[in-house]
Parts: C-alpha cells; sequence; structure tokens
C-alpha cells in the first residue's frame, strides 16, 4: 500500500482527498499547517507527498524547498487556487512534480497521482545510469536515447541538453543556465543558439508521439514535463 502525506489546512479539502484516496487503497496521513508536514516528513517516509501553497506557518513553497532538501525523489503535487504562471513556475522552481489548480476533479488528483508513483517505482528500478522520464530513456553510459523502444540519434550538443532536462524534470531551466551548462558559457551570446538547439531536440524526441516532453515557459526558459 501506498503511503501519502497530505498536507492540507482546509478541513473540508483535506477529507474530500483523504476519503477518495483511502477508497483507491491508499494510506494517507494528513497535516494541517507547514511545520506538522515537516516534522512527518522528518519523522517518516512517504510515497508521495501533496502539498498546499497557501500553509499556516510554513507556506508551501518553502515547505517544498526544505522538503526537497532532505528527499530529493520523493514525488510532489502542488495544489493552489493561485493560477498564474508566476504561482505555478514557483511551485515548480521549488521542487515540486506537478501542480493542480483548485478547484480540482478528483479523478484527475488520482490519475497525477497514479502517474507519478508510475514513474518514481521505474526510477527506483532502473539503474543509475540510465535516465527516464514518460517512456524516453538516456544511457549516460553510452550515450544513446531511445522513445517508446525507438532509438534516437542525437549529436554530442543535443545529448548534453537532453541530460540536462532529464536530471532535472518538472524543473524550469533559464536559457542563461542551458547556455552555463550546455556551452560552458556564463553570458549571454546574444544569439537564439539555445532556442535553435532545443528545437532541434524537440524534433527528434517529439516528432510523431502525442505527449509533448519539452516545453517553453515564454519570456523564462524551459521545461521538460509530460503535456500533450
Amino acid at each position: 500500500m501506498f503511503k501519502i502525506l497530505l498536507v492540507e489546512d482546509e478541513e473540508k479539502v483535506s477529507s474530500f482527498i483523504k476519503k477518495g484516496l483511502t477508497e483507491h487503497q491508499y494510506a494517507v496521513h494528513v497535516a494541517q499547517d507547514g511545520v506538522a508536514g515537516l516534522t512527518s516528513v522528518l519523522q517518516d517516509s512517504f510515497d508521495l507527498i501533496i502539498l498546499d501553497i497557501m500553509l499556516p506557518i510554513i507556506d508551501g513553497i518553502e515547505l517544498c524547498r526544505q522538503i526537497r532538501q532532505k528527499h530529493p525523489r520523493v514525488p510532489i503535487i502542488m495544489l493552489s487556487a493561485l493560477g498564474t504562471i508566476e504561482n505555478k513556475v514557483s511551485g515548480l522552481q521549488a521542487g515540486a512534480d506537478d501542480y493542480l489548480l483548485k478547484p480540482f476533479h478528483f479523478n484527475e488528483l488520482l490519475a497525477r497521482i497514479e502517474a507519478l508513483l508510475r514513474r518514481s517505482n521505474l526510477a527506483a528500478e532502473t539503474p543509475n545510469h540510465i535516465l527516464v522520464f514518460s517512456d524516453l530513456k538516456l544511457d549516460t553510459w553510452d550515450k544513446t536515447a531511445e522513445r517508446a523502444g525507438k532509438k534516437i540519434t542525437l549529436t554530442a550538443k543535443e545529448y548534453v541538453l537532453l541530460e540536462l532536462f532529464m536530471n532535472h524534470p518538472g524543473k524550469l531551466l533559464s536559457r542563461e543556465y542551458i547556455l552555463e551548462k550546455v556551452w560552458g558559457l556564463n553570458f549571454d551570446t546574444g544569439t537564439n543558439m539555445v532556442d535553435v538547439y532545443v528545437n532541434y531536440l524537440r524534433n527528434k524526441i517529439q516528432k510523431g508521439f502525442d505527449t509533448k516532453l519539452v516545453h517553453t515557459v515564454i519570456g523564462m526558459g524551459y521545461i521538460m514535463k509530460e503535456q500533450q
């Protein structure tokens, strides 16, 4: 049975989520503020964590950051009534794997939980030199990639760029950060080199697939996530 920590201060919302998840055979522990949530994480282990952003004492963003320092791999879903792109980016930058806007249908939350747990379990069973995101695999030993069993031929820079994205799933990467990590440049070249190579990579890993994996956050950079 998977164990889930739900950090939510609205009693009606937490009761609704706990009831639904318990009916689907999940063990759910509820914490009603950020401090209680952090204490729970430090004292116990969980397969997945659900955080509200607007929490008493320690807000969800800061709590997410602190959890990530202790548990870099545990899947985290952030809940919020705040739906602006800035709010979503803040949640993802803090370390959340997914962001769900209130109000939401329970079936959508359930589907996202199941997807994150599948991905987390696959990663746990996969050798460290194999990076996995969705149906995309990257072997860091022989520098090969495949998606849904289909081999993908990459240039040296495309490989480094893909490895960067797959090491930071769900995280917004700025163009400046990508320039530094892929090309070793700590300044803006004034060219669209990053955008060009991201498009090269997209064509190779996304062409012929319904689910897109690398997405543009306008004016801010790129993020790897599953979305049609």
